[in-house]
């Protein structure tokens, strides 16, 4: 299709298109879509940093369907998002500006490390799940302990980014003591800001094509929307494991990405 700038065929876009739908299901619940996006787009035949910000721009516009479903159902926890969102964005931006200077194997081996105790985590059972958030949030950590957890995350959501919320989940819920579902809602305004951080970064480096991003947008979105609503159907149980099976996913591809 030469209006999209590349070599991709009618097939190959219907292809991105149901790629694009399933990650938009599995980041509105879980994270980890981009486990679906970029391997899809590097398939494509896309360089890899531009699969990364073809990625960004999905993904993002993505999330508005998502964030929509949780904030009506009121499970976003917003002193935590006041802290958090600004250091998403700074992190995801510097984070973005790196992957174009420096070799990401080092920062994969480190995720691929640590990605087994995040499944051994999410298999731990969890009090409180079903019911509002009832643990007092201390202050101390709304201050301090978010916005570093989250800048840290949003740095390797603009380095590299699947399974960024995954990540978010599963330190709010062990940080600030969530029950998933609020975990899950609060996460995806963190997100949010560190895809948008990201997507300036790489709109910035040209590394986006915007009008491959039009169909995939609509799809995400769409998949954003049907994930969100599942998950506020099904509670923490759906949650927990798609978090299992995003995270394991992401170990897999990074092993052999990193290892192989």
């Amino acid at each position: 299709m030469e209006w999209l700038g590349s070599d991709i065929t009618v097939w190959v876009l219907v292809a991105l298109m149901v790629s694009a739908f399933a990650a938009g299901f599995i980041d509105s619940v879980a994270g980890g879509g981009g486990l679906i996006l970029v391997p899809s787009f590097i398939l494509a035949g896309l360089p890899p940093q531009l699969a990364l910000g073809q990625e960004k721009i999905v993904s993002t516009l993505g999330t508005i369907a998502a964030i929509r479903n949780f904030i009506r159902n009121k499970k976003v926890i917003w002193t935590a998002v006041a802290t958090g969102i600004p250091a998403g964005l700074c992190g995801a931006y510097a984070g973005a500006q790196a992957i174009l200077y420096f070799d990401p194997d080092t920062i994969g081996k480190i995720i691929l490390f640590m990605l087994p105790f995040g499944i051994i985590l999410s298999f731990i059972p969890k009090r409180n799940c079903n019911g509002d958030n009832q643990t007092p949030i201390n202050k101390t950590v709304i201050l301090f302990g978010v916005p570093a957890a989250v800048f840290v995350i949003g740095f390797y959501d603009g380095f590299f980014g699947p399974g960024t919320g995954s990540f978010l989940i599963l330190a709010l819920h062990y940080l600030l003591k969530f029950d998933l579902v609020s975990a899950s809602a609060t996460s995806k305004m963190f997100n949010f800001s560190s895809n948008i951080g990201a997507l300036i970064a790489f709109m910035l480096a040209g590394n986006v094509m915007y009008l491959l991003a039009i169909p995939l947008v609509v799809m995400n979105v769409l998949g954003n929307h049907v994930g969100s609503g599942s998950a506020m159907k099904y509670g923490p149980k759906l949650i927990q494991r798609t978090i299992s099976v995003s995270l394991s996913l992401l170990m897999l591809s990074l092993g052999y990405k990193f290892l192989l």
